[in-house]
């Protein structure tokens, strides 16, 4: 059965219709990467409470963890990705991965594009999502440049990962 995937055009529709609503309804855009980091901060702080050094960790933890918007938002995001595989009768516990990759080498090479995205949202100050999502929308002049560099790299990755892929 070949499985099914949502038009891109409707995803990008719905993409934009949950943006709007999460500016009207919550004043914030959408994001991923400081959800980490406000876990983080509050995992912090929880363990080595008293330490002068934790001052630094103040902006992270403005409001307990369960009530950060960017936290609720990740969760959020979770429950409705497993709704959407379940709804597409895509919910199955198995490695995706082209003919010429084996499983454990797909892995690794997921976990190393992860670390790097994750270096990378550090590094720009914001994840994918944030960055070309809300920063897009605020027409933000670095988001921007953020967004065409993306779909170059992308553009010049392609062959390689559709090599992987066959």
């Amino acid at each position: 059965m070949k499985p099914r995937y949502l038009d891109p055009y409707l995803a990008g529709i719905g993409i934009g219709v949950v943006l709007l609503a999460a500016y009207v309804l919550v004043g914030r855009g959408l994001g991923a990467s400081g959800g980490f980091s406000a876990v983080v901060a509050s995992a912090t702080v929880a363990v080595q409470a008293g330490d002068p050094a934790n001052a630094a960790l103040a902006p992270y933890v403005q409001v307990p963890v369960w009530r950060d918007w960017i936290v609720l938002e990740l969760i959020g995001v979770a429950v409705g990705a497993l709704l959407s595989a379940r709804l597409a009768g895509r919910l199955a516990l198995k490695v995706e991965r082209g003919a010429h990759l084996t499983a454990d080498s797909r892995m690794l090479f997921a976990l190393l594009g992860g670390i790097l995205m994750a270096f990378g949202a550090k590094l720009a100050r914001g994840c994918t999502s944030g960055q070309a999502l809300t920063g897009g929308a605020l027409l933000s002049v670095g988001s921007w440049v953020f967004i065409g560099t993306t779909f170059a790299a992308g553009y010049l990755c392609a062959p390689l990962a559709r090599r992987l892929w066959r």
